[in-house]
């Protein structure tokens, strides 16, 4: 005869299904939320603009480096973030870094070079739009690397972001959860408009049909490299609006600033004199009126 299962063995499996991964938990998708009114949106996206843009000049003050790493599956949310946050703020100091397949010398090189030159100066911020990570995603799974290559990079990963803490760099690193039914409604509405084309390639078709291979990759990623000097912080992101205001809320909260209150710049009058005479404008080719 079986016996029955005790109190504290049915709590430990209560427990065990709540701690289990599910698409549905709430810290990733939630209940359906009410959409967020457009002026709301726009309006506290702009405060947080702003405040990224107080954000950058004390970057800048203090000498500060800064990374930023956006991982996630395709369609999942990264560029739209990566946009907002870099729309008012000085391309000089903020600027994307977001890397092409590498050459053929490119791989043979140590896996982490080429992306150490793109890391920032004192005063910078480095958004990588993917990153080093492509190892633990895409290569891994599609077969663009062999598995003791993939298992090298989950053993030298967190050493090597280790070795940028210690240098002094700011290292931030966010993964967008989108779901399996959010992730196929983008790439229909990819499909259907033209200026979107591009963002559609065989290689997301392919992924779509390996999306078991990608969680259980990225759970592989997130055992090794989920590290206290450089913690992965996942971003819900079926809905695209509020994923973009927690994610730059978050960023902000990140890295302790002030506003520096500049002073803005006095404008001096024209000065008109000197008697110079400017060519002719027939000298010059102007671009067609045509609006």
């Amino acid at each position: 005869m079986t016996k029955s299962k005790t109190t504290k063995d049915s709590k430990f499996i209560a427990e065990e299904k709540t701690d289990a991964y599910c698409e549905n938990d709430p810290r990733l998708r939630g209940k359906q939320e009410k959409k967020l009114e457009k002026q709301f949106y726009e309006e506290e996206l702009f405060r947080l603009q702003v405040e990224l843009v107080k954000l950058q000049e004390w970057v800048k003050k203090k000498g500060l480096k800064v990374v930023v790493v956006f991982e996630g599956r395709d369609a999942a949310g990264k560029g739209g973030v990566i946009k907002r946050i870099i729309q008012h703020v000085n391309p000089r100091i903020c600027n994307i870094v977001a890397l092409p397949a590498p050459t053929e010398r490119e791989k043979t090189q140590w896996y982490f070079q080429r992306y150490t030159s793109h890391l920032p100066a004192a005063g910078e911020i480095a958004l990588f739009d993917r990153s080093w990570y492509n190892r633990a995603g895409v290569e891994y799974v599609m077969d663009f690397c062999t598995p003791e290559e993939h298992e090298e990079f989950l053993r030298s990963c967190p050493e090597f972001e280790r070795m940028l803490v210690r240098s002094g760099i700011i290292l931030i690193k966010y993964w967008f959860s989108v779901s399996n039914e959010e992730q196929e409604r983008r790439f229909q509405a990819r499909g259907q408009d033209r200026h979107k084309y591009w963002k559609l390639s065989p290689m997301d078709m392919e992924s779509r049909s390996r999306w078991v291979e990608y969680s259980r990759a990225k759970d592989e990623m997130f055992a090794a490299t989920d590290i206290k000097q450089a913690p992965w912080y996942v971003v819900p992101s079926d809905d695209k609006k509020r994923a973009r205001l927690n994610c730059i809320a978050h960023l902000l909260s990140m890295i302790p600033y002030k506003d520096l209150n500049p002073e803005v710049p006095t404008i001096p009058p024209l000065n008109v004199r000197g008697g110079y005479v400017r060519s002719p404008m027939l000298d010059q080719t102007f671009v067609p009126k045509k609006y």
